[in-house]
């Protein structure tokens, strides 16, 4: 604030203020936000999460508004008359700008959202704990689900096994479980549907589970039935991939040389337009957050980032083969977090 001249900040993205407080929540179509000035903080709520908030929340004083009142006068009173207001521009809405705008006098509303992003995006020692208690619980989810999958099954009712494990091991849902089968796993993020297991599928499982609010995200193959060459070649070669670019992560390499590793291999395989993709994105209190790792990129790995690694290979039609993993960078390599099999594992294809 000191260094851009701006007198507050109206932080309104809900993990940014997990973030900053403590406390989360999802006020749907309310107003939620957190003004910050030099002299304090305010974190603005509505009435229903005013004991959640006054309970969780840190570093700032709990204001809350009930329905049918004017939430923007407990913004204007916090913030007060400014020329300048720093604003995260990625969420905040025109119709919230305008308000804004209109009850401070403000001028101009300056996006900060990088710096608070950035705050984020190398993990204090408790937070890769938490990561690594969200892996383990996502391995053992894997293991537990994995031995039970069956010919005749839905992709549907997998999604739900998987949720199901992953609530029995104390966790929670990172994201929607995605299972793909057949031809349905040659689409990375197509959701799951009444398409039931067969044999000769291919079934991709991409799923996390979550500790403490930090998420974990990992992708699994198997087959249904014993796994043609085809199959074989390929997982085969998305692991060399993924191996390949774990083992370029460390302090001082940049994104894109993660990315190249990975590539390289799956180009020499004759596959590298089936791989359309980045290598991998950040992980932390969001399934998806800074870094992303994207071809060509030049930013800096540093220690104590953490993302995702997963090459991966789709031809619509047949198939596709994706192996995702979650690594912490240390200055000389990087800790993988999930260690689950990472086999193409075979599934009774009797019902």
């Amino acid at each position: 604030m000191a260094s851009r001249h701006l007198g507050a900040l109206y932080v309104t993205k809900p993990v940014s203020i997990a973030y900053l407080t403590g406390f989360e929540a999802n006020p749907h179509e309310r107003l939620m936000a957190m003004t910050i000035r030099a002299d304090g903080a305010t974190l603005i709520v509505p009435a229903l999460e005013e004991q959640n908030a006054k309970l969780h929340a840190s570093n700032a004083e709990v204001v809350a508004w009930r329905d049918g009142e004017d939430a923007y006068e407990l913004v204007s009173r916090s913030v007060g008359a400014l020329s300048e207001i720093g604003v995260e521009k990625d969420h905040l809405t025109l119709l919230a700008a305008e308000q804004l705008t209109s009850r401070t006098g403000a001028v101009e509303l300056v996006d900060v959202g990088p710096e608070l992003r950035g705050l984020r995006l190398t993990k204090h020692e408790d937070e890769v704990e938490k990561l690594q208690r969200a892996a383990d619980i996502t391995d053992e989810a894997y293991e537990r689900v994995v031995t039970r999958l069956r010919a005749g099954q839905s992709e549907i009712d997998v999604a739900l096994m998987i949720a199901s494990a992953i609530g029995d091991l104390g966790g929670a849902l990172a994201f929607r479980p995605l299972v793909q089968s057949g031809p349905n796993s040659a689409q990375p993020h197509f959701e799951p549907s009444g398409r039931k297991l067969a044999p000769g599928d291919l079934v991709l499982l991409d799923f996390g589970g979550a500790f403490g609010g930090y998420k974990a995200d990992t992708t699994r193959m198997a087959v249904v039935g014993e796994p043609d060459g085809k199959q074989r070649e390929i997982h085969e070669l998305v692991l060399a991939a993924h191996d390949a670019a774990i083992a370029t992560v460390r302090a001082g390499v940049t994104t894109g040389e993660v990315d190249a590793a990975a590539r390289r291999v799956i180009e020499a395989g004759g596959y590298g337009p089936q791989f359309f993709h980045r290598i991998g994105h950040g992980l932390g209190l969001e399934d998806h957050e800074d870094p992303s790792m994207d071809p060509g990129s030049d930013r800096v790995l540093e220690a104590g980032m953490v993302f995702t690694i997963e090459p991966g290979v789709y031809i619509p039609g047949w198939g596709g083969v994706r192996i995702e993993d979650d690594v912490v960078v240390e200055e000389g390599g990087c800790r993988v977090l999930t260690k689950a099999d990472r086999s193409l594992r075979v599934i009774a294809a009797n019902r």
